[in-house]
């Protein structure tokens, strides 16, 4: 049997590995940091971007493709020749507008000093106000789809971003003869063929074997009602192939004309395959920059607050419902980036060990609740159960003897309680889970956080063995789509190997940790549900300040 490729494309770089399609052997791997990495403050020219703005430059992706597979191919020893498929996932939704051949229009040199040319990252929650517009709409017309997507639409869906476009710069929404998922894009410019994956669709376009009706959309403004004519492309099941490498793929990629490309899928979504889950009760947490929580059933069910519900969205044959959490790794990298204190980054330097080892080696030995201190994980907003970009991070009791590594600890103890919200959500509503599966570079870093899971959510918590569980599942789906496996269970029970670690709650830290618990959904309810305006009052103090401050420059 042959190699295949899995390219990982996420938030700050694309990782690619080389496979066996035999036994799942990693045989190479490379990562590709993006040169721009993430714009939020300015566009690369110097203008300046406002509040909850996140934008990519697309040629980034492009570098970063070539980059990543040349890397796997030089660590393996390999060459092109060697590889049989090629699968994609992407963060998602990261919309690109573009012209019908695919270019990004912030690409053309008379619009690549506009904003909305830019492809929009997933975590772009400028178009929160649209969202909301479309979840009032929606109750207000009884739209079916609406409870499949927790009963309010976020902002890091495709639609909403849409329609900023056209809200906010008509001219590059005309100018966009496509708005596309980035992953869709990809598979695009190096296949020629357009479609659109039924990951992308289903959890971040309103796609249940249709996209919402054109009336709907011309309630939300007039210009809007065309929308579908730029969603172009056949939706195509997971595993399908989305076409096979053409020139213009070749030259951009390195790859030989003729390699069968896989259906782009969902970042999060491929590391389910990866993981090994092919049935219902495992809740896989893909930790990263955020934390998506997936979990397949048998049955459609409308679960509050969450992502999507998608039939084959992410293995055959189940129902895959997503929940999520906006910020995770992004919390703390943020506090070391502001707030960590000179000395511990010397003595980090001194030990040549990093800054998250140092402060996790000192919050090891905390009991839970010692520090006094309790953290709302809203840092870039609520995705699960609130479904809210507006909210925004609290931390409570803090005092003078408030050292670092408590407030570290606190943030990994507050994304562990909006974990055990999550999953209390899913099961009131009768979505079964029984055990936590872990992956992506966090599972494997940080024993400290898998305890800390386990014990705040009482389930036991394994690893999955891969690291890079979405390069994996993409190099998966690519086994059936280039019919190295004749579907995706014979390609999972070759290629997955087990778990490895595990981790069990420790019933004295349980004990403490649900008194804690209930104080943590106290905070939730009283300032997420609007029985306390006070964070989103900030909020709102926060832009008018920006806007006055504009005037005065």
């Amino acid at each position: 049997m042959g190699v295949l490729l899995g390219v990982d494309f996420g938030t700050l770089s694309a990782r690619a590995v080389l496979v066996s399609a035999k036994d799942g052997e990693i045989l190479g791997e490379s990562s590709f940091s993006y040169p721009h990495g993430v714009l939020d403050r300015e566009l690369p020219g110097g203008i300046a971007l406002p509040a909850d703005w996140a934008l990519q430059h697309p040629n980034d992706y492009l570098l970063a493709l070539r980059g990543a597979i040349a890397g796997a191919l030089k660590a393996a020893r390999l060459t092109p020749r060697n590889v049989v498929g090629l699968g994609i996932d992407f963060t998602s939704c990261t919309a690109v507008a573009a012209d019908g051949e695919g270019v990004p229009l912030c690409l053309k040199a008379e619009l690549q000093n506009r904003p909305h040319a830019y492809p929009k990252l997933w975590k772009h929650h400028a178009a929160q106000p649209q969202a909301d517009r479309m979840t009032a709409l929606a109750r207000e017309r009884g739209e079916p789809w609406l409870p499949l997507y927790g009963g309010r639409i976020s902002s890091e869906c495709l639609l909403p971003k849409a329609l900023q476009v056209l809200e906010e710069d008509p001219e590059v929404y005309a100018a966009a003869e496509l708005f596309i998922e980035a992953g869709d894009w990809m598979t695009f410019l190096l296949t020629g063929e357009l479609g659109r994956n039924a990951c992308m669709a289903g959890y971040r376009a309103l796609w249940d074997g249709a996209y919402p009706s054109p009336e709907f959309f011309g309630a939300l403004n007039p210009g809007f009602e065309g929308i579908e004519g730029k969603l172009q492309g056949a939706v195509l099941p997971l595993g399908s192939q989305a076409g096979q490498i053409g020139a213009r793929g070749a030259a951009i990629s390195g790859l030989l004309p003729g390699t069968p490309v896989a259906a782009a899928v969902l970042d999060a979504h491929a590391g389910m395959a990866a993981a090994g889950i092919a049935q219902t009760g495992k809740l896989l947490l893909v930790m990263g920059t955020s934390t998506c929580h997936l979990v397949l059933g048998d049955a459609q069910r409308a679960v509050p607050g969450i992502c999507g519900a998608v039939k084959d969205g992410m293995i055959p044959g189940f129902y895959g419902f997503e929940a999520g959490q906006s910020c995770v790794g992004d919390a703390f990298s943020w506090f070391l980036q502001n707030c960590l204190p000179g000395e511990l980054q010397r003595e980090a330097e001194g030990r040549q060990i990093s800054p998250h080892a140092l402060l996790r080696e000192r919050a090891l030995g905390l009991l839970p609740g010692e520090s006094g201190l309790l953290a709302l994980d809203w840092w870039n907003g609520s995705r699960t159960p609130l479904i809210d970009g507006d909210l925004s991070g609290v931390l409570f009791g803090l005092s003078l003897r408030t050292r670092p590594e408590e407030i570290y600890r606190a943030l990994i103890e507050g994304s562990a309680f909006g974990t055990r919200k999550i999953i209390e959500n899913y099961r009131e509503n009768g979505v079964a889970v029984s055990e936590l599966i872990a992956s992506g570079g966090i599972a494997h870093k940080d024993p400290m956080m898998m305890q800390i899971y386990a014990d705040v959510c009482g389930l036991p918590l394994r690893v999955a063995q891969t690291r890079q569980g979405g390069a994996l599942g993409a190099a998966l789906f690519a086994a059936v789509a280039s019919g190295e496996h004749g579907d995706l269970f014979a390609a999972m029970k070759a290629m997955v190997k087990p778990p490895t670690a595990e981790y069990r709650p420790v019933s004295r830290n349980h004990k403490l940790y649900g008194k804690l618990y209930a104080q943590y959904l106290r905070l939730h309810d009283l300032f997420g549900r609007g029985e306390d305006g006070a964070v989103k009052a900030l909020r709102a103090i926060s832009r008018e300040a920006a806007a006055l401050s504009k005037i005065r420059e």
